[in-house]
């Protein structure tokens, strides 16, 4: 589907303009600004299809995400300022994507054959993954091992979307409402400082 199609290209450049800020914070020359920009992007999604047996994977077959991430690079040295600023913009955008990949790395893994049970890990996977990447390599502790919900919302849509394809199998609408799900989720969790945290 192309409006899909679109959608995981612009996921993408958002995905990879945050890596290429995070990588500029951290003091990364262009080249390791480029780099970070590529994991965070597509760290998932090759992640999620070395395990699942898809190679070459997903990025190496359609160089328009290398483009896309190129562009990013370009625009987050040269628009750094103003994109800053508009934070809650980019916040909107990358909610957005972690809910489309955790269903597109859903549909690719049951697409291969795989359960369910696997297939919700996959898109979850493919959600989160290149932040883990990327907060590796810029030395800080990945997102999804802090007390933050942000794994948990992308497990919770992928489920829904399993559950609704069950019940209403109207795959374009399970996709909106299990992505607004995501959104949701992480919307509130961030907003009202929602956790995992139970220790005292």
């Amino acid at each position: 589907m192309d409006w899909i199609y679109a959608l995981d290209l612009i996921g993408t450049m958002v995905f990879a303009i945050s890596g290429v800020l995070t990588a500029i914070h951290n003091k990364f020359d262009i080249v390791g600004s480029l780099i970070i920009g590529l994991v965070t992007a597509v760290g998932g999604g090759t992640l999620r299809d070395i395990l699942i047996g898809e190679t070459p994977v997903g990025w190496m077959k359609d160089t328009n995400y290398l483009l896309v991430i190129l562009i990013a690079l370009i625009l987050a040295y040269a628009f750094r300022p103003h994109i800053t600023r508009f934070r809650k913009g980019m916040f909107l955008f990358d909610t957005i994507g972690i809910g489309l990949f955790t269903i597109l790395g859903l549909q690719k893994t049951l697409g291969v054959g795989l359960s369910p049970v696997i297939a919700i890990m996959m898109g979850t996977v493919s959600a989160v993954f290149g932040g883990v990447i990327r907060d590796v390599l810029t030395g800080v502790v990945p997102l999804i091992f802090r007390a933050e919900i942000y794994a948990t919302a992308c497990l919770i849509g992928a489920i829904s979307f399993l559950i609704l394809e069950t019940i209403f199998p109207q795959e374009i609408i399970n996709m909106a409402v299990s992505m607004a799900i995501v959104f949701v989720i992480r919307f509130f969790a961030v907003r009202r400082k929602w956790s995992l945290n139970f220790s005292t």
